[in-house]
């Protein structure tokens, strides 16, 4: 069961097995139920979903992760409740009446359903991270134009707000750049304001990744333009970034390159924008904020207690502009 629920948070994909699973759990209920009346009372609702709660959360859940029940109601004489588990959507799950057994999901077997929808209708959670550490690095590169690269930084921004120096988080750039030389000139701008001012950059990517407003967010957070524009030539020519878009040299197919962050690119076989590794190993995660926080809070040794932050289950729209959308929750969708 512990299994079986892990697998339905994270793509609800086997369905095979969660029919099978699904038949003992309910061959066992008309046990329960039906042969064996006189140990069968009805708990109330409240006190099913406290019972339910404690048992996902001790049992199903991983460590620093949350599960709320969010809805409830009566279906089939059960107790049917709407758990939030980080994903982009609930779970729908079922208790009996008397709060002894729990299965995850029902399936309509009178309804036909297209061959695809499991496919299609997948969301993507948080992952789970196999290697842990006391303070997770989090590597995490994109293209600064490319929309799906932009979606998932909308959707880290608030993980990094919360998480704060927990965590050892690195924006980086994949080694080609796909969206002409406005997108070279943008990376190096984002390169130098983190390694020269940090502190700005979270503020000066919540404001560019709204409207793709490169030099009214350089004056609305007070970057320091001197700063910003020395680091900027001096990194242009100690990667050659400008020569070589000039000369088209180290160009992959028809895109330029951009070298800055070459040498990981080609540890972790980055493919594309974007791409998140944590603790060295790259992981595809649902890009809504609370599906990135659960994923990165499992990386912890010891999840701090800021893992327990709700966040946003909805993921980010692809592009610019803070618009969200369940159906937008792909974790494969990449500029490649």
């Amino acid at each position: 069961m512990k299994k079986m629920y892990k697998r339905l948070a994270k793509n609800k994909q086997n369905v095979l097995a969660v029919i099978v699973i699904l038949v003992i759990v309910v061959a066992a209920i008309l046990l329960a139920v039906f042969y064996n009346k006189k140990d069968y009372k009805e708990i109330s609702v409240d006190d099913a979903v406290s019972k339910t709660e404690n048992f996902v959360n001790s049992y199903l859940m991983p460590s620093g992760s949350k599960a709320t029940i969010t809805e409830t109601s009566e279906e089939y004489d059960l107790y049917k409740m709407k758990i939030d588990i980080g994903s982009e959507s609930p779970v729908e799950s079922y208790v009996t009446k008397d709060g002894k057994l729990f299965f995850p999901q029902a399936i309509q077997i009178d309804q036909e359903a297209p061959a695809t929808t499991a496919t299609n209708n997948t969301s993507a959670p948080a992952a789970t991270v196999s290697v842990k550490s006391d303070k997770p690095v989090v590597e995490l590169f994109v293209m600064s134009y490319c929309p799906y690269g932009t979606q998932i930084e909308k959707g880290m921004l608030p993980v990094l707000e919360t998480l704060g120096n927990k965590i050892d988080f690195t924006l980086k750039f994949v080694d080609y750049a796909m969206h002409e030389k406005k997108e070279i000139d943008e990376n190096l701008v984002q390169y130098c304001i983190q390694k020269e001012q940090p502190e700005k950059l979270n503020d000066y990517l919540t404001c560019f990744l709204d409207a793709g407003d490169s030099a009214d967010c350089l004056n609305t957070n007070a970057i320091n333009k001197n700063k910003l524009n020395s680091c900027v030539t001096a990194t242009d020519k100690e990667f050659k970034i400008t020569d070589n878009y000039n000369s088209k040299t180290g160009w992959q197919g028809s895109y330029p390159g951009f070298n800055v962050d070459k040498a990981d690119n080609d540890k972790y076989g980055v493919g594309g924008s974007p791409t998140l590794i944590i603790n060295g190993t790259e992981i595809s995660s649902g890009r809504s904020s609370a599906a990135l926080l659960a994923t990165i809070c499992s990386a912890f040794n010891n999840a701090p207690d800021e893992c327990n932050t709700q966040l946003n289950t909805q993921s980010p729209t692809a592009g610019f502009g803070f618009d969200y959308n369940a159906a937008s929750a792909s974790a494969a969708a990449s500029c490649n």
